[in-house]
């Protein structure tokens, strides 16, 4: 497995694993202990496995977390989708910037998600299974959802959004969900 860092978003890193192919399919190993720790990761620290599936133009993000924030490993397991990274950490060097990833089904790349970073997809595939590796349980009271289209952001979503949650429609402007995290 190939650990590359992603040079816009500081901290932020992708898993390149080697799937082994043959007539039956592939095999591939998505998470592997030892190469998260030579990357400088905890492998401990992840405390959850969610898994989420979507149809194609549906849109979850871009979601981070007050309080110390959320690292997570996230991976597209079936289908495809576009995935976006934005760095809102203040006193990072690439804070505002923004990294966009193809996952896919195919390639199994995991995403390395900062803790202070937000993060959202959209589905490319009918469906886009989308699993997520995160190293804090649950609390919805540090939710904080930006808005998918706000002009700060400039996200360039490949596909008409088709569906989003009532949360994701009610989110935050950038500016406004700035403010909650500081």
């Amino acid at each position: 497995m190939e650990v590359i860092e992603v040079p816009g978003i500081a901290g932020a890193l992708l898993f390149r694993p080697t799937p082994h192919r043959d007539e039956r399919g592939f095999f591939s190993r998505t998470f592997d202990r030892d190469v998260v720790a030579k990357a400088g990761l905890d492998p401990d620290a992840f405390v959850q496995d969610s898994i989420s599936r979507s149809r194609k133009g549906v849109v979850r993000g871009m979601h981070t977390r007050s309080g110390k924030g959320e690292a997570k490993l996230v991976r597209c397991s079936y289908g495809a989708v576009f995935d976006v990274v934005i760095d809102l950490r203040p006193a990072s060097p690439t804070y505002r910037n923004r990294e966009t990833f193809d996952l896919t089904g195919d390639n199994q790349v995991t995403v390395y998600v900062p803790a202070g970073c937000a993060h959202g997809f959209q589905a490319l595939t009918d469906p886009a299974d989308v699993s997520y590796r995160i190293d804090r349980a649950h609390d919805p009271s540090e939710d904080v959802a930006i808005r998918f289209d706000d002009p700060d952001l400039d996200i360039p979503w490949p596909l008409p959004v088709t569906l989003m949650s009532e949360r994701d429609k009610a989110a935050s402007t950038l500016a406004l969900a700035t403010a909650r995290l500081t």
